[in-house]
């Protein structure tokens, strides 16, 4: 099966600073997968890339098989909803519903409209007049009706209070299970990504320290506390990722394919937030991809 985004060292520069440097990553099709990342990291950038509206400085991207905004026809294949889930705020949701039609071929106006209806929003209502969520929604139900085979969400709810966010990623989660659809999710809400994310990309100083299916990601990982004398006796297939210290005391997150026995370490589970910090903490051991 194509992958949905393969990158190979790919890079984009501003000036002399690199906002993504030499990333390589191949996403499988069928997945929703969370970008994440601290500010800066280069999440934008590469959804940017990823959708067309920028040019590489240096590697190659594909998208669902094709140079991403390359052709009409390859446009109509992707959604994007950008940062702030921006609308037209003079326009109504209805002429926001007409317009949709008007500019993209694979426009789906029953989908449209059901989606409308059941957010319970008059059509003629400007988006002015929406609430966050509301226009939050708005968005994701003008992205959805394109009917794409990709759909890119750049921070869609970080604005929003935690019921808007459940309610427009619960939204997501239906729409993916009922149109097939792939999905790409930036977001530095680990908690909203925990809720629809099955696949993983971690972001840091523009590269990729991590991807993965994010089950095995959490059965690869594991915390490890014991005495700080003991980490010359990990074994070399426990590859530490970070490591913190106190007195004689140290408290490592490992990855590795192998059970752990060693009776000095007490071993401990990872929560996909733990797992993401642990790769973010600027005493991170080692690069992985």
């Amino acid at each position: 099966m194509t992958p949905v985004l393969e990158a190979q060292g790919l890079g984009k520069r501003y000036g002399r600073r690199w906002a993504l440097s030499d990333c390589t990553i191949d996403i499988p099709a069928g997945h929703v997968v969370g970008l994440v990342g601290p500010n800066g990291a280069g999440k934008t950038t590469l959804l940017k890339l990823a959708c067309g509206q920028l040019e590489p400085t240096a590697g190659d991207i594909t998208v669902l098989g094709g140079r991403p905004g390359s052709t009409s026809a390859q446009l109509a294949r992707v959604g994007f909803v950008a940062q702030d889930t921006p609308v037209y705020a003079g326009l109504s949701i209805a002429e926001h519903l007409r317009l949709g039609a008007r500019l993209n071929p694979r426009w789906d106006p029953a989908m449209a409209r059901e989606r409308i209806g059941q957010l319970g929003l008059d059509p003629s209502r400007r988006a002015d007049k929406l609430s966050g969520g509301q226009r939050a929604q708005l968005a994701l139900a003008l992205g959805l009706a394109k009917r794409p085979e990709l759909l890119i969400l750049d921070e869609p709810v970080a604005s929003l209070d935690p019921l808007a966010r459940r309610d427009f990623l619960w939204g997501l989660t239906e729409a993916t299970v009922e149109h097939k659809l792939s999905v790409v999710l930036s977001s530095h809400l680990v908690s909203d990504l925990e809720r629809v994310c099955d696949y993983l990309i971690i972001l840091v100083d523009s590269r990729v320290r991590m991807a993965g299916d994010v089950d095995r990601l959490l059965a690869t990982h594991h915390r490890l506390a014991g005495p700080r004398s003991a980490l010359d006796r990990l074994p070399a297939d426990q590859h530490v990722i970070s490591a913190s210290h106190a007195d004689r005391q140290s408290t490592v997150v490992v990855r590795t394919d192998s059970p752990i026995h060693d009776p000095v370490w007490t071993v401990g589970r990872l929560s996909l937030e733990d797992l993401v910090l642990a790769y973010m903490d600027k005493h991170a051991v080692e690069v992985q991809r």
